[in-house]
């Protein structure tokens, strides 16, 4: 048998190549942006060069959905790539919340910790405030930020009426570093912590989470970008955005790491319109946020990843948050878990392999278990369910809420996405054998997860969230 000897120096420089063959990931992912607050997609009012630069030099997915339109259950499916509801993960745990992140999931950060990689969150956390489910047990070797939305604090105005939030904590790592911190500062702090933890990690492999507590209300922005949009304080907050995904891009351009970085944008659902003019824009989509016509789940998404993705590169195809977990995992080589996930890789379309078509299907889970709809990517099938509606009253303005009513669906209702992205025209009747098709998916999911909606129980749901 032939047997092959290594030198010491030989066997460094083999050990010294195999550890520079990698790829370094920054998922940035924003609050309450909607599908149209880029400028690239037709905003108003402001400028987002540097997300338009982002877009131009890499892929849009046209087509990519949050897995539940509300801020936990997103954060949730996007760091494990599961539906929130195969976790018993659901809405947004506020303070003191007695469930989070279970210890059995793996998060992103654990995923790739399996590598080597050196992973940190600046921003907000939202998987649960007690220290068990903190970033520090899941994955993570630094946080910086607060552990659910910017809102959840004395100042909320509806204080009092409807909510009696404590005091808003700042964390870092594992310990309360101050209470109600003045929120204009939040978007300089966790862009300059990204930065110093790209170079301080430069020459190894490494996963940031930049989970932005902006554009949610309350708004915030610093004084060097107050004043500066045409369309008010919500212009101001997404320029400043922007200039954070800039510095990070700059950031990477400088070190020469742009090349082995795949950087991914997007948002953990649709707008809050309840809040006029402190809202965003779901771009011509139906309703918003919490609710799961697409305004809601529909969010935009871009990745930037030079000599790899072709420049100004756009996909139709579905997908979604989910499906960022198994992506990194194939890149990084990181094995996925033992247990079920619900994501598939992305990296098909990434690649722009001929006919790549990874996602063939998504159901639209909403609360803790109720199956709203159903999707292939060009039919979505509305199954009867109650909503929030934003249509009926007039928005609220400056930071204060509007009021908000309830609809039904009383039968289902079928939209062509192709020609009605709007989700207006219901064709029900022109398309027996679309129906046929999506009945079939949405049966074999209540079969899995099951359907509060339809008092169908679960047969293999680990209910992982509430611990």
């Amino acid at each position: 048998m032939k047997r092959l000897f290594l030198t010491l120096p030989t066997l460094a420089a083999a050990i010294s190549l195999q550890a520079a063959d990698y790829t370094n990931f920054i998922v940035i992912n924003l609050d309450d942006v909607g599908y149209g607050d880029f400028s690239y997609n037709g905003a108003y009012g402001y400028q987002t060069p540097n997300i338009d630069r982002m877009a131009s030099q890499g892929m849009c997915f046209t087509h990519f959905l949050a897995a539940q339109p509300i801020s936990g259950a997103s954060r949730a499916a996007l760091l494990t790539g599961c539906y929130p509801n195969r976790i018993g993960f659901s809405g947004a745990p506020g303070p003191d919340s007695p469930y989070g992140i279970n210890a059995n999931e793996m998060t992103m950060g654990e995923l790739v910790k399996q590598q080597g990689y050196a992973t940190a969150i600046f921003g907000k956390w939202h998987l649960g405030d007690a220290k068990k489910f903190l970033p520090l047990q899941n994955g993570f070797d630094e946080y910086y930020g607060l552990p659910y939305s910017n809102d959840m604090w004395p100042f909320h105005p509806q204080q009092g009426s409807i909510f009696h939030f404590p005091d808003l904590p700042t964390i870092e790592g594992n310990k309360i570093i101050g209470y109600n911190t003045d929120q204009t500062k939040f978007t300089t702090d966790y862009t300059t912590r990204s930065i110093e933890f790209i170079k301080k990690n430069k020459n190894k492999p490494f996963f940031l989470y930049l989970a932005h507590s902006m554009a949610h209300v309350p708004l915030a922005v610093s004084e060097k970008f107050k004043g500066k949009s045409e369309q008010g304080l919500y212009g101001d907050v997404m320029m400043e955005l922007d200039w954070s995904i800039g510095q990070v891009l700059n950031t990477l351009r400088a070190l020469h790491l742009e090349e082995k970085t795949l950087v991914i944008l997007t948002t953990d659902n649709g707008p809050w319109t309840n809040y006029g003019n402190h809202a965003g824009s779901a771009g011509g989509l139906r309703e918003a946020k919490a609710v799961t016509f697409d305004g809601g789940n529909r969010v935009p998404c871009v990745m930037y990843w030079k000599g790899t993705i072709e420049p100004g590169s756009t996909t139709n195809q579905l997908a979604s948050n989910m499906d960022l977990f198994p992506t990194l995992s194939e890149i990084s080589g990181a094995p996925l878990p033992n247990h079920k996930i619900d994501g598939v890789s992305l990296l098909p379309l990434i690649k722009q392999e001929k006919d790549a078509n990874p996602r063939k299907s998504f159901v639209y889970y909403f609360n803790q278990n109720d199956l709203e709809a159903v999707t292939d990517g060009r039919y979505k099938l509305v199954f009867p369910h109650t909503y929030t509606t934003y249509t009926e009253y007039e928005p609220g303005q400056d930071g204060q809420p509007g009021n908000l009513s309830t609809l039904k669906v009383h039968k289902p209702e079928l939209y062509d996405l192709r020609r009605d992205p709007g989700e207006r025209y219901n064709v029900i009747t022109q398309h027996p054998e679309e129906i046929i098709k999506l009945n079939k998916i949405a049966s074999e999911m209540r079969k899995d997860l099951g359907d509060n909606l339809r008092l169908i129980k679960p047969t293999n749901n680990r209910e992982h969230g509430l611990r």
